[in-house]
C-alpha cells in the first residue's frame, strides 16, 4: 500500500503542466513582431511540455513495470488516456502507448502511439539506462483553444544518474534524467511543419515535495545553456536557452517558482522572467494566487517593450 501511495504522489506530480501563452502587446511593436513572438513562445512551450509529458508517462510506466525498472513489483496501468502494452519477449523489450482521449486534467486530448525500447539486458533503475521513445502521429489538442501540435521521430530519455523517482521521499540525494533529440518533426495547427533539437535536463530533489530543475544543455558557440533549437513555423533559425534554471515545486500547486528562457531569432530576441509579482518582483508562492511572467524585447526601432501577464 505504502509502495502505490508514493507512487500516485509521482504521478500526481508528473500531470503538474508548465505552459505560458503569452499576450499580444498592441501598445508597443509592430503588430506582426509582436504577434509572431507571442506565437513563438507559445509554440516552444507547448512543445517542451508536451514532450516532457509524454516523457513523464514514460517513466511512470517504466517504475510501474517491475520488469523494466528491476523493481520487482508490477502495479496496475495509470496512464488516463492510453493503453500500455509490454512486449518482453526479446532482445528489445518495448512498451507501446496507444493514446485514445483526454489526459487526467482534462486540459488536452491526445492521440496516437509512443514506443519506448529497451535493451533486455537494462534496467531502467540502473546508472546511465536509457530508452529510445519513439513518436508516430502523436498529436496533442489543447482544450481551451483547440490548438493542436503532432510530433513524429524520437527521443532518448536517459536515467543518468540511476535510480526510481518512487524513492525520492525517502532517499537523500537527487535523480537525474536527461531527453535529447537530434530530429523531431513538429506539426502545428497552421499545417507547417518543421524539425526541432532538444537537449534538456531535469534533476528531481525531495523538499517539502518533489522540485524539478530544468537546464538546456547544448552548446553553440558561446551561446550555452540552448534546450531547443530549429526553425521556427515562420521559416526563421532560432533558439530557446534557458539562462536561469527553470524549477517547478510540487508544494507551490505544482508551478513555475523561477527562471529564465531567452528566445533568439534573427528579427528580435525575447527574455522571459519568471516567478514573480504583479509589479515584476520576485516573489515566494503566492498560494492560490498568480505568478507573473515579464517579458522583455527591442522593437525593430531600437526601443526596449517589456509586458507583464500572468500565469
Amino acid at each position: 500500500m505504502k509502495t502505490k501511495i508514493l507512487v500516485l504522489a509521482v504521478i500526481t506530480f508528473f500531470t503538474a503542466l508548465f505552459f505560458v501563452s503569452c499576450q499580444k502587446d498592441t501598445s508597443a511593436p509592430p503588430p506582426d513582431l509582436s504577434t509572431q513572438l507571442s506565437t513563438e513562445a507559445d509554440d516552444q512551450s507547448t512543445v517542451s511540455d508536451d514532450v516532457d509529458l509524454a516523457a513523464n508517462d514514460v517513466g511512470v510506466m517504466l517504475e510501474a513495470s517491475g520488469s523494466f525498472s528491476g523493481r520487482g513489483e508490477d502495479i496496475q496501468q495509470l496512464i488516463c488516456d492510453a493503453t500500455v502494452t509490454a512486449d518482453t519477449s526479446g532482445g528489445t523489450w518495448k512498451l507501446t502507448f496507444t493514446f485514445n482521449g483526454s489526459n487526467c486534467l482534462g486540459n488536452r486530448t491526445r492521440t496516437g502511439v509512443i514506443v519506448v525500447s529497451m535493451p533486455s539486458n537494462s534496467r531502467w533503475k540502473n546508472q546511465g539506462a536509457a530508452v529510445t521513445v519513439a513518436f508516430q502521429d502523436f498529436k496533442v489538442t489543447r482544450a481551451s483553444d483547440n490548438k493542436s501540435v503532432t510530433f513524429n521521430g524520437s527521443i532518448t530519455y536517459t536515467n543518468v544518474s540511476g535510480g526510481l523517482l518512487i524513492k525520492l521521499p525517502t532517499m537523500n540525494g537527487t535523480i537525474t534524467h536527461t531527453i535529447t533529440s537530434s530530429g523531431m518533426s513538429i506539426k502545428f495547427n497552421d499545417g507547417s511543419q518543421r524539425t526541432w533539437q532538444i537537449a534538456k535536463q531535469r534533476v528531481f530533489s525531495y523538499n517539502n515535495g518533489v522540485v524539478i530543475t530544468t537546464t538546456g544543455t547544448f552548446t553553440d558557440g558561446n551561446m550555452s545553456g540552448i534546450a531547443i533549437w530549429g526553425t521556427n513555423r515562420y521559416g526563421k533559425a532560432f533558439t530557446w536557452q534557458i539562462t536561469q534554471p527553470l524549477v517547478v515545486r510540487q508544494d507551490c500547486n505544482f508551478r513555475v517558482v523561477s527562471g529564465q528562457v531567452v528566445n533568439t531569432r534573427p528579427a528580435a530576441t525575447a527574455t522571459a522572467t519568471f516567478g514573480l509579482d504583479s509589479a515584476g518582483n520576485p516573489t515566494s508562492c503566492p498560494g492560490s494566487g498568480k505568478y507573473y511572467m515579464k517579458i522583455v524585447w527591442e522593437d525593430t526601432g531600437g526601443v526596449l517593450r517589456t509586458l507583464i501577464i500572468p500565469y
